[in-house]
């Protein structure tokens, strides 16, 4: 019989300051949040650094109601509280990332609770190895991904562990938690940063004193100078590819921009190009460019555009500052709709999307030069492309590797229907040639700091970084490791799928969302101008490594959720995949394909598969599995599985913290919002853990590139969940419905006293409806069946309006979400995101509302129609569901409203 634990309720069990932490979290995510660790390498879909900080402190901290003898009264619990959520509001600022006098008082409140639960359970049988009040906890994260959430618990002080059955997280968490702990307070060892005649003194075990480079500065140095050196060789070989362009007395006529620079040599920083294919026209056969824009640049004052000049059956753009006489629409270029087809620029033949990805298919896509754009003193110079340099023969170049399969995806990888079918088929032989040259350099790297490492000092030994080591030949295969990440994160900008942003003059990386799309018209950026030049990555990783924490040991490693046993006694807070929402392991074969080529010798375990592993991966991809029906079960039980690992061995004392956030769905059958949501709690339930809370947590900001024009979320939902006790009892449908009358009433006033907005009372009132539905181990209906987990949330939504108010009791789902929206926005327009947070609170869906013709949903926001909209187009014979908010008052020929 397991001997039971004495608990204390945790903070995030009772209260958080969540508008300090969703404020917190949007302003993490603007571009101009410098320093931060994403910068190291691109994952999608991560946690802001100040919400996985707030959970994990919130997860650790005691509520005052479990202290009655320090707090007796709610007064008195209450100001407790209040104390502590205002530390998290000072936890979470952007600016505090690195302010240990902040980190400091939050981890005393960590060792504090600690140490108290340690008291507490002294007389445990497992008091020695679980409560040991000398020894915080480890933490881990089974889905690491990205690695915010072991990042930010190394940060609050606890040893971390960071797992994920993808290669590319796990070396983006050896990178930010593992590598810079195992040489913290190294000091460089370059040769410009280490005198020879001053070399600093050693102690007895050889190590090199550096009290001035702390945490891991010494090695963010190492990363300056020698990705500098790999940068100045690769340029040796490969910089005569890029030429700089004469500018001549021609170029600068009827350009007056142009004129102050004739007579000098500028640097090319980016060739623009488009793709062409030939006109289905049988009388023209032109080959038509498939140019989406004519725009070069936007800003106000410096506004420059491709004009066509058709020749015959060729055509050359040159640059203006004014758009073409031809009419039409600039920003549309040769685009015709948004169905992604194409006029012809010779014959006026409009193309079918379905000929040109046949014509792609069959590898007949070819592509012209539109414009370059040059290096000015304060401004970008465009030039056709005619007028720049010719570009000299390339060598050839080594892509072994690179001709794998890119994953058949219908949804995430858009580029295979066009032909782009491997990794290769996404890059120029110019990027190619390259890409493979900074790649084939590291060994030379890794030769040249492994020695100078052993000159300054470290061991000279050669013991591997993946086996642990830590002298020189470990020491220069980390640097290796930082400069692999940032090559590989400079493909991300340097590929045939990036376009040319003309509102700020700049490339748009492929991954400006969670897609391989395909690119009519792309970018050729030169890695040596100072537009995007691949050094800027390796600065990134620097400037990341200046604020990486180093107080606690960090380990990464490769391990499939659904059988791991790393959580053995450790805290758990996790970032479960989102149902089907990012095909994760398809879009990583971008980067692991570059990361293996590199890495392979370093890492031969992690890259020992051609392509990221798939077949385990965590989502609901019909693709893989043949139909929905299927994808849905593999995902319910391997997240089932998932959830079973940490329910079994995450540290008794501490509850589990979940997010989870995705786009709801409707089966069309049952007309009730279901699929992600409810499966991953059905998977949660399984697992055999209860739910003691929800928190809406708004992560993302409006602005980003996925949200524009697109149905995306805004809130992430952050699950608190504690293992079901063994005695749980049965409970009727009728016990389960007078519990939540009696309770769920107190723990809504709980929630408004957060100040949560009222789009997400909703969200979060499910948290305590579902720790009374999961207190039960079965909740049974009058004919013995068990309740599910869809009639639950719709027990809980009917009891939370009635709570909140009680003329919408008796509404129907629609209509609750219609009253709460109208409440919060009117009948102007909102955010898509927070509209479908509040739906799947409400136990509907925005696409069922749209049906039933309440809403309008398009761009990437939401409106409700006004009462004449609805009558306008009302069809109620038609219409298969009828919501209580779409009945209008009438008047009877007498006059009477009914």
């Amino acid at each position: 019989m397991t001997h039971p634990v004495k608990l204390r309720k945790k903070l995030i069990e009772v209260a958080l300051p969540l508008d300090e932490i969703n404020a917190a979290s949007v302003l993490e995510k603007q571009p101009f949040t410098r320093r931060h660790p994403r910068s190291i390498h691109v994952w999608w879909a991560r946690r802001p650094l100040a919400a996985a900080r707030a959970v994990i402190f919130s997860q650790l901290v005691d509520d005052p109601s479990g202290h009655p003898e320090l707090f007796p009264t709610e007064e008195a619990q209450e100001q407790e509280r209040q104390r502590l959520c205002r530390l998290i509001g000072q936890l979470v600022r952007w600016e505090n990332t690195t302010n240990e006098t902040v980190l400091a008082q939050a981890r005393e409140e960590i060792w504090k609770s600690w140490r108290g639960t340690c008291a507490d359970n002294r007389d445990h049988p497992q008091a020695a190895e679980l409560f040991d009040p000398r020894r915080l906890p480890a933490f881990h994260d089974p889905f690491a991904g990205g690695g915010a959430l072991p990042l930010e618990a190394q940060r609050l002080g606890l040893e971390s562990y960071a797992s994920d059955l993808n290669p590319v997280a796990v070396l983006i968490n050896k990178a930010m938690i593992e590598i810079p702990t195992r040489f913290a307070g190294r000091s460089p060892v370059n040769r410009e940063a280490v005198n020879p005649a001053a070399r600093q003194p050693q102690n007895r075990q050889g190590r090199l004193l550096a009290e001035e480079w702390p945490g891991a500065r010494g090695l963010a140095e190492d990363l300056r100078y020698y990705g500098q050196w790999l940068r100045d060789q690769a340029e040796e070989r490969v910089g005569h590819l890029y030429p700089s362009v004469e500018i001549t007395a021609e170029m600068s006529q009827d350009r007056p921009e142009v004129k102050p620079y004739v007579g000098q040599r500028l640097k090319v920083i980016a060739w623009l190009w488009a793709r062409t294919v030939r006109c289905p026209n049988p009388a023209c056969g032109g080959d038509l460019p498939l140019l989406s824009s004519f725009v070069l640049s936007s800003q106000k004052g410096k506004e420059a555009y491709l004009v066509p000049a058709v020749k015959g059956q060729q055509v050359e753009f040159d640059v203006s500052r004014r758009p073409a006489s031809t009419g039409g629409n600039p920003k549309q270029g040769m685009k015709r709709g948004t169905s992604g087809i194409f006029q012809c620029i010779f014959c006026n033949t409009v193309t079918t999307r379905n000929y040109v990805a046949a014509e792609g298919a069959a590898g007949r896509l070819g592509q012209i030069p539109t414009a370059i754009v040059a290096e000015g003193c304060r401004e970008r110079v465009y030039l056709p492309a005619r007028s720049g340099p010719e570009l000299p023969d390339l060598p050839p170049v080594d892509i072994a590797g690179l001709e794998v399969e890119l994953s058949p995806n219908p949804r995430d990888v858009w580029c295979r229907n066009f032909g782009l079918t491997t990794p290769a088929d996404l890059f120029t032989p110019r990027q190619l040639v390259t890409l493979t040259t900074f790649s084939d350099l590291l060994e030379d790297v890794a030769a040249l700091v492994k020695k100078d490492a052993a000159d300054g000092g470290l061991a000279g030994d050669d013991v591997n970084l993946a086996e642990g080591g830590a002298g020189a030949a470990a020491y220069a295969q980390a640097v290796v490791v930082y400069l692999a990440l940032a090559n590989s994160r400079w493909s991300d900008l340097s590929n045939s799928l990036c376009s040319w942003n003309s509102a700020n003059q700049n490339v748009r990386a492929l991954f400006a969302r969670q897609a391989i799309p395909m690119s009519w018209d792309f970018v050729e950026l030169s890695p040596f101008s100072n537009l995007g030049p691949w050094f800027s990555t390796v600065e990134a990783s620097i400037a990341a490594l200046h604020q990486a924490p180093t107080v606690a040991l960090g380990q990464a490693t490769q391990a499939n959720a659904a059988d791991q046993t790393i959580s053995r006694q450790k805290i758990v807070s996790t970032d479960p995949p989102y149902y089907n929402n990012v095909g994760y392991a398809d879009l990583s074969d971008f980067f692991y394909v570059w990361l293996r080529r590199s890495l392979r010798g370093i890492f031969p375990d992690l890259f020992s598969t051609m392509t990221a592993p798939k077949s385990e991966e965590l989502v609901a991809a019909p693709y893989r599995h043949g139909d929905k029906q299927r994808a849905d079960a593999f995902f319910l039980e391997g997240m089932t599985q998932a959830m079973g690992c940490l329910s079994r061995q995450s540290h008794p004392a501490f509850p589990v913290t979940l997010y989870y956030a995705f786009k709801q769905s409707e089966g069309e059958k049952t007309g009730a919002g279901s699929t992600g949501w409810e499966i991953f709690l059905e998977s949660v339930l399984q697992a055999g853990l209860t739910i003691s809370g929800t928190l809406p947590i708004r992560t993302e900001r409006e602005a980003r590139s996925t949200s524009l024009g697109t149905n995306s979320l805004a809130s992430s939902i952050v699950l608190v969940c504690r293992p079901m006790t063994a005695d749980a009892p049965l409970a009727t449908r009728r016990e389960f419905v007078s519990a939540l009358n009696a309770e769920l009433p107190d723990a809504l006033l709980q929630l408004q006293r957060g100040n949560i907005a009222p789009v997400d009372l909703a969200q979060a009132a499910i948290g305590p409806g579902m720790a009374i539905f999961t207190r039960y181990s079965q909740v049974l209906d009058a004919s013995g069946s068990s309740l599910s987990v869809r009639e639950a949330l719709a027990l809980i939504n009917q009891t939370l309006d009635q709570t909140l108010a009680e003329q919408e009791g008796d509404f129907d789902a629609e209509s609750r979400w219609a009253l709460t929206w109208f409440n919060q926005s009117g009948f102007a327009e909102g955010e898509y995101g927070v509209a479908d947070t509040l739906s799947k609170a409400k136990n509907t869906s925005l696409a069922g509302m749209a049906a039933a013709g309440i809403l309008e949903s398009r761009g990437g926001k939401v409106r409700l129609l006004r009462p004449e909209e609805i009558l306008e187009d009302s069809r109620p014979r038609q219409d298969r569901r009828i919501s209580h908010w779409e009945v209008r008052p009438s008047r009877c020929p007498h006059g009477m409203e009914f």
